[in-house]
């Protein structure tokens, strides 16, 4: 409990005198505090860029692999159980060379039925043959009538009619029994196999799939937007070593050894985009590949876009603002930055093209990008254009 006898209260007298005495300390206090200035504004060094239209570098790389110009799919004309295929993925395969079989006796069978017809046949045309000589002889004496005569001519001429069907008819079933055997009627490299052996098998449908010997095309899978900026003759880019082709030969390189190289020529433009990629097949057929450009060699194969002079930005000069992609631009008045809002075009792995939002002259930062606020001063350490 608070006691006034332990602290007396001071007489109102020299409670004055010490507020009078306390007065001028409180003044040098205060006066001390206003000689403390405020710090300078902090001014962040900083590189830029002063940006200009150029031509820009649309060389486009593009990957794909090495396919025949012809593939042709080997089939049977015929319906039947496939019994055996002679053939994997990679054999090579030559003219005349067997593929598969089918099971064939449903064709021997018909051969026969049909060859039994003949032989019957060949034997009534020797009886109405017989007969017409009989009769024909036998009209000139007058020793029977016309009308006999005109009979046996025409059981003649039915019988030769026969002979003449049924020979057909055995040159089908003849056909049918060697089309139960698949033979390869080209040079090439299976590239796809079908139906196993003992799956019956319809007319038409692939057995096996073969690339033709010879010329080669290197496909690739090109986008849209790729597509529609290539020029109708695109730009060669000559290898080291080889001599210029024409305005629509384009340079491609082996991915696994850039050294392998061919000349290439753009053959054919798919109008119809791949319903699951969404992108285009360009055939370039290639000119004297090398041996190492295989089948199935993954190649890449450089072209220049068309395209007008763009504005380009290093890819370190990007941030991102409230979503959208911004860089930092220099006010050469003020010294200070603000964000700006860009559109972007093509890029690649170190710069970028301002499709809008900069124009000729404007100075970007171009390093020290994270450190910035609006308004900011900076203090530039290096002007390239």
């Amino acid at each position: 409990m608070f006691n006034p006898i332990a602290f007396p209260m001071p007489h109102p007298r020299r409670a004055r005198a010490l507020a009078w005495c306390a007065l001028p300390l409180i003044a040098l206090l205060a006066g001390c505090a206003r000689e403390v200035e405020a710090p300078p504004p902090e001014i962040r060094p900083v590189r830029t860029i002063t940006v200009a239209p150029r031509a820009a570098d649309n060389t486009v790389a593009l990957t794909g692999t090495v396919q025949a110009q012809n593939e042709i799919n080997l089939s049977f004309r015929i319906d039947g159980r496939l019994v055996e295929r002679l053939v994997e993925v990679g054999d090579n395969v030559r003219p005349g060379q067997l593929i598969a079989r089918l099971d064939p006796q449903n064709e021997e069978s018909s051969l026969q039925s049909v060859r039994a017809q003949l032989a019957g046949a060949n034997a009534q045309l020797v009886e109405a043959r017989s007969n017409y000589e009989r009769m024909r002889d036998l009209v000139a004496e007058d020793a029977v009538s016309r009308a006999q005569y005109e009979q046996a001519k025409a059981l003649l001429q039915s019988a030769e009619a026969q002979i003449l069907s049924l020979q057909g008819q055995v040159s089908l079933a003849q056909n049918r029994l060697s089309y139960t055997r698949l033979v390869s009627e080209v040079a090439g490299v299976v590239t796809a196999r079908g139906p196993e052996p003992g799956e019956v098998v319809g007319a038409g449908r692939m057995v096996v799939q073969v690339a033709r010997e010879g010329a080669r095309d290197a496909v690739f899978d090109v986008p849209a937007q790729i597509k529609d900026s290539a020029p109708l003759d695109p730009q060669i880019v000559v290898s080291p070593g080889r001599p210029a082709g024409s305005a629509r030969d384009l340079n491609v390189a082996l991915a696994m050894d850039p050294q392998v190289t061919a000349l290439g020529r753009v053959r054919e433009v798919s109008p119809r985009a791949d319903p699951v990629t969404g992108t285009f097949a360009v055939r370039v057929r290639l000119i004297d590949p090398p041996p190492a450009m295989r089948l199935g060699s993954t190649v890449t194969g450089r072209m220049k876009l068309d395209g007008p002079p763009a504005i380009e930005v290093p890819a370190t000069a990007l941030v991102r603002a409230d979503g959208k992609t911004a860089v930092w631009v220099v006010d050469k008045a003020s010294g200070t930055v603000s964000l700006r809002t860009i559109e972007l075009g093509n890029a690649d792995a170190n710069s970028v093209q301002v499709a809008a939002g900069l124009k000729a002259g404007d100075v970007v930062v171009t390093a020290g990008v994270q450190a910035l606020r609006p308004g900011q001063k900076v203090r530039l350490l290096e002007a390239r254009s």
